[in-house]
């Protein structure tokens, strides 16, 4: 048969949503399994996560069959929420504040996020290799949104890159001692890095 006479091509099959009642347990158990693991770590019982989400266990394992699947939900919207701040940053406030408050926002990420992300076992299939590729893109695009921004306002040197920020940030993330020093290696990073006409303001 020509193309002439082909017909147009069939439409993927949109992606079923969940009945209304299902979201909503759903939503429950991430909010619950965000709040156990953060106060009891990630061997929290399961049983504890449904009883706070206010769901029968049945329920629990009919969304997540494993306790996997439930931490690899949880870390996502961790992840989509810091991309989500990211645009509200950069909506709401000037480019260089944005971008440091957006970068502190990270390494409180990773600081307390970390244990949760490598928990999240390798696989055959390569799943774990994706997901952490889609998180990593999904930062690298939150950083270099921002950081384009703060350079074409010219607050911040214009031979920066995203990816030497973000080291910059896990590096503080891993290695301080608390909130209060890694606000001032921010701090520093940010005197580093700013113009020589850049504004002198604090990170907000």
């Amino acid at each position: 048969m020509s193309s002439q006479n082909a017909g147009p091509a069939p439409r993927p099959e949109p992606q079923r949503r969940r009945r209304a009642d299902a979201q909503r347990n759903y939503d429950l158990l991430v909010a619950a399994a965000r709040d156990v693991f953060h106060n009891h770590g990630i061997d929290a019982p399961l049983d504890d996560i449904a009883r706070q989400a206010g769901v029968g266990n049945a329920t629990m394992y009919r969304h997540f069959p494993t306790r996997r699947e439930l931490i690899i939900a949880v870390y996502s919207e961790e992840v989509a929420e810091l991309g989500a701040r990211s645009q509200s940053l950069l909506a709401e406030n000037p480019p260089g504040d944005a971008l440091f408050i957006w970068l502190q926002d990270f390494i409180a990420h990773v600081a307390d996020k970390r244990e949760l992300a490598l928990s999240i076992t390798d696989d055959r299939a390569g799943q774990r290799s994706a997901l952490f590729d889609r998180w990593h893109t999904s930062m690298h695009t939150a950083a270099s949104a921002l950081l384009t921004r703060a350079q074409c306002a010219g607050t911040v040197r214009s031979d920066l890159d995203p990816s030497e920020l973000l080291a910059l940030a896990n590096g503080i993330a891993l290695t301080a001692t608390g909130a209060t020093q890694a606000e001032r290696l921010v701090l520093l990073v940010r005197q580093g890095t700013d113009t020589p006409t850049a504004p002198d303001d604090n990170i907000r």
